[in-house]
This record gives structure tokens, C-alpha cells and sequence, in this order.
């Protein structure tokens, strides 16, 4: 296994975070259990360090929707959109889905939602993905790796 120490290990899931919410690919789930099979201790600050990394990223993708003309979206049957008309906000508790999020966090702010509201919904969801890839990293560990 590769020597890291906290720090940097924290800094790595914050960026590895922040790109797998973009059009990027990445893979955060396997640096935050990487992190936590190192630092176990760190498993509260893992999980808020990956949900505001990985939240940055939607706002980002978010911001980016802003900028694209309405005459690109007007006819387009995507899923991602019809799920965002369909469902409003809520849709983005499903931002953190790969792929599908991407183009919600887009599309929202295509849509113009109300960006706090978007943030909100877009956190919640990201917390709760890293809670449970977190917590059962724990679980596993604890009881198959005494």
C-alpha cells in the first residue's frame, strides 16, 4: 500500500471528490476506503471532506448549465432533463448516480433552480452516498478483517 499521510490522504479525496462530480472520470469511493483502511479514525472527516468535494463539483457542473444556451436543451429528450421537468429539485438527491447526476446537476442549472435549494438537495444526497460506501467499509472491515 502506498505511505500517505492524513493530511494528504484528505486532500486526495477532496480533489478525487470533486472530479468524479464533473464530466471526469473518477473514482472517489475507492480513495475514501483507501483513506479509511489507513486512517479508520478519520471516518467522520472522511465523509464530510468527500460530501463538500464532491457538492463542489455538482455546483460546478450546475454552473456550467447556466451558461448554456436555451436553444441547446429545447427539444432534447434526455432522460436526465425529463427526470429534472418531471420531479423538480428532488431529482437531485439522484446526483450523486454516476453518469445520470452529472447531466441532473447540468440540467438544474439549465433549468435555473433556485441554486440554494439545488445545493441543499445535491448535498443530502452526496452526504448519504459517502454515509453508506463509508459505513460499510466500516462494517466489512470490522467483521471480516479483525
Amino acid at each position: 500500500m502506498f505511505e500517505f499521510s492524513a493530511d494528504a490522504g484528505l486532500w486526495g479525496l477532496l480533489a478525487s471528490s470533486f472530479v468524479s462530480a464533473t464530466i471526469l472520470p473518477g473514482s472517489s469511493e475507492l480513495v475514501l476506503i483507501g483513506l479509511l483502511a489507513k486512517y479508520p479514525a478519520l471516518f467522520w472527516q472522511a465523509i464530510v471532506v468527500a460530501t463538500v468535494g464532491n457538492t463542489l463539483g455538482g455546483m460546478t457542473s450546475y454552473a456550467l448549465g447556466r451558461f448554456i444556451p436555451n436553444r441547446v436543451f429545447e427539444k432534447s429528450k434526455g432522460r436526465a432533463l425529463a427526470w429534472l421537468k418531471k420531479y423538480g429539485h428532488w431529482s437531485l438527491l439522484l446526483s450523486w448516480v454516476p453518469l445520470v447526476g452529472d447531466a441532473l446537476c447540468v440540467g438544474a442549472g439549465w433549468l435555473r433552480f433556485n441554486v440554494w435549494v439545488s445545493l441543499a438537495l445535491m448535498t443530502i444526497g452526496k452526504l448519504t452516498r459517502y454515509w453508506v460506501i463509508a459505513g460499510g467499509w466500516a462494517w466489512f472491515s470490522l467483521t471480516f478483517l479483525k
